[in-house]
């Protein structure tokens, strides 16, 4: 089974300032990490790979940095990973990121299941995955718990909703997306670091893509972040004097008049 895990290099810290520019993340001088979510597709992604043997890519779609990502994935048992690396790609939103992710898978070819994080840190849209397995014209499941059985073209997933569980049969190829009760992640291995050391992580451009350009970027984004701002917190403290019950009355009184 072939299998290709979606991951993205995201700010290890909650102290990022924002391009006022672009109203992009600005990610420079900021320690990456794997997000979180896609730890949990990267180890369901080796799982699947033991039980149905077969191969586990990764590719990640963002700056040359992103490639510590990618050898800290092969560290916890992928095979093979990818970069996808350009300028055209900058500022992104889901859909062209989606275009150019699906572009990949494409090229790599003959993939039986493309395994997502249900969302990421920083974006927090959940939409990359759904919209991949639109542009591959492939079944797409989200909110997958447990991949039950592994059965010849076909996965039998079980999936979270609102109120329980469905259990859901996917055709292969598809897209899934994955949440963290899927797994409890493994740590690398001194074999899996050695391995990470020395592993060649292909890069791929635009070009290598074949991809529309005009698709890609802030210019092939239909989605614009307008303006980002901290919301300014304003308290009011009163202190109240006076006996406790006619504390507690003038207190009562205040919250049934802010309730009006």
């Amino acid at each position: 089974m072939n299998i290709v895990v979606c991951i993205k290099q995201v700010p290890g810290s909650a102290e990022v300032k924002i391009d006022p520019q672009t109203n992009t993340l600005a990610r420079a001088g900021v320690k990456g990490i794997i997000n979180p979510l896609d730890a949990y597709a990267l180890e369901e992604g080796v799982r699947l790979r033991e039980r149905a043997d077969g191969k586990v890519t990764v590719i990640s779609m963002g700056p040359p940095q992103a490639e510590e990502a990618l050898r800290e994935a092969i560290s916890l048992g992928a095979d093979e990973a990818i970069l996808i690396s350009d300028r055209a790609f900058a500022g992104s939103d889901t859909l062209a990121t989606a275009y150019a992710l699906a572009k990949a898978v494409e090229k790599i070819g003959a993939s039986d299941v493309v395994i997502c994080g249900r969302q990421t840190l920083d974006g927090d849209t959940g939409q990359v995955g759904a919209e991949m397995s639109e542009r591959l014209g492939v079944p797409f499941v989200a909110y997958v718990c447990k991949i039950e059985e592994v059965r010849e073209k076909r996965l039998l997933l079980r999936r979270m909703v609102e109120d329980g569980h469905e259990v859901v049969e996917m055709p292969l190829p598809g897209v899934i997306t994955v949440v963290k009760e899927i797994n409890v992640p493994r740590l690398p291995s001194l074999r899996g670091m050695m391995k990470a050391k020395s592993a060649q992580i292909v890069a791929w451009t635009a070009d290598d893509l074949g991809v529309d350009t005009t698709k890609l970027g802030l210019s092939g984004s239909p989605t614009r972040v307008v303006k980002i701002f901290y919301p300014q917190r304003t308290r009011r403290s009163q202190m109240l004097q006076g006996k406790i019950e006619d504390q507690v009355d003038e207190l009562l009184g205040k919250l049934r008049n802010a309730s009006e």
